[in-house]
């Protein structure tokens, strides 16, 4: 199921008083590189369920993302193969996609029910190579709750405490394992005793470390995530790995959230979509220098990339299609986002899309220099 995506509409809660936990947050906290050697910045592109392909990660590559997971991967849909299988094999995505094989290091989510195909599901991404295992227990889609997947887990500890054992059992031990959890089913106090239980097993089976979404499987992705929760949560743990999600829309959110709740790294999700340039400009600011927003001629050669790496991976009839929602996202980059997103919702084909770029995105033109803050 494709997630919906919203424009920014409220802010993280946190009061206007408060002091930052941490003075020094584009520093890289040395247990991440001891984890991960690979992974040099504290933040990531997360897994966003009908965004997160091959052509998404490898371009938030391209502009300085260290580390890149897939959107969450059925686990019956791994073991019973086909397009499910096919779609998480990074042999075949190194055959088929230009630059596939630097699609590293990346982590494979999986989500399910039993603890026995969740952990055959694991093993199978071990021998694709995949150099993390993220099991997913922050998913809200209502669709799911019936068969207790995703962030429903979290009403139900002991279950998904068998899914971690029986996932952490099957990887190899030199393979990392992780999780993603939202705060809690909903904001009662039963929730908060049942994330407790969750997060701390997790680490006492080996888990390496923890991504957690300052909302509630209740919320959905309405409302504003609760940052004091993650800033507490770290405040408590001081010995572990935790890394922040929620209301993280700019390069500079990735920062104020480091810095504001303590947090060793930060999942950006919804705010990557349409913009791999958030990557790069985190990285400006790691090193001391104004992040800059993109001009028309980078707009148009990341559509240009993006398009020729989700026609190599999905084909000419189904890249015309999600290149559509992809490019309403792009268009809030551009000198005039609402021509180009209209423009953007009547493309169906590989044709419409170059005509969107020739008309809008022609460097030739008289706004050719000009950028749009991100």
């Amino acid at each position: 199921m494709t997630q919906t995506v919203r424009a920014p509409s409220c802010t993280p809660t946190l009061p206007p008083d408060l002091s930052p936990v941490r003075k020094d947050p584009h520093v890289l906290d040395a247990r991440i590189a001891a984890v991960l050697p690979a992974m040099d910045a504290p933040f990531f592109q997360a897994g966003l369920a009908g965004y997160s392909d091959a052509a998404m990660r490898l371009l938030a590559r391209r502009h300085g993302c260290p580390l890149c997971v897939t959107e969450a991967l059925l686990d019956r849909l791994l073991l019973d193969g086909g397009k499910g299988l096919l779609k998480a094999d990074l042999h075949h995505l190194a055959r088929t996609v230009p630059d596939g094989a630097a699609d590293h290091p990346i982590v494979g989510q999986i989500i399910g029910t039993q603890p026995d195909s969740m952990a055959a599901a694991a093993g199978i991404l071990v021998d694709f190579g995949y150099d993390v295992i993220d099991v997913n227990l922050a998913c809200p889609v209502k669709k799911i709750a019936r068969k207790c997947r995703g962030g429903h887990f979290l009403a139900n500890p002991q279950d998904a405490i068998a899914v971690l054992d029986a996932v952490r059992r099957a990887v190899p031990p030199e393979i990392p394992t992780s999780v993603k959890l939202r705060r809690g089913s909903d904001d009662s106090d039963e929730s908060v005793d049942h994330f407790d239980t969750i997060f701390n097993t997790a680490y006492d089976l080996g888990y390496a470390w923890t991504t957690v979404h300052g909302r509630t499987v209740s919320q959905k992705y309405n409302g504003p995530s609760n940052w004091m929760f993650l800033r507490r949560l770290v405040e408590r743990h001081p010995d572990k790995l935790v890394f922040g999600s929620g209301d993280v829309w700019s390069a500079h959110d990735i920062f104020k959230m480091i810095a504001m709740t303590g947090v060793q790294a930060v999942s950006v999700a919804r705010g990557c979509i349409g913009n791999p340039w958030v990557f790069r400009q985190a990285r400006e600011l790691m090193a001391g220098r104004d992040p800059q927003p993109p001009t028309l001629t980078e707009q148009r050669r990341v559509l240009e990339d993006h398009f020729e790496l989700c026609l190599a991976e999905h084909g000419p009839r189904m890249a015309g299609r999600l290149m559509r929602k992809f490019g309403i996202m792009f268009s809030r980059h551009h000198p005039t986002p609402d021509t180009v997103k209209q423009q953007f919702i009547n493309v169906t084909n590989p044709d419409d899309w170059r005509r969107v770029l020739d008309d809008h995105y022609n460097p030739d033109s008289t706004v050719s220099n000009q950028s749009s803050g991100s």
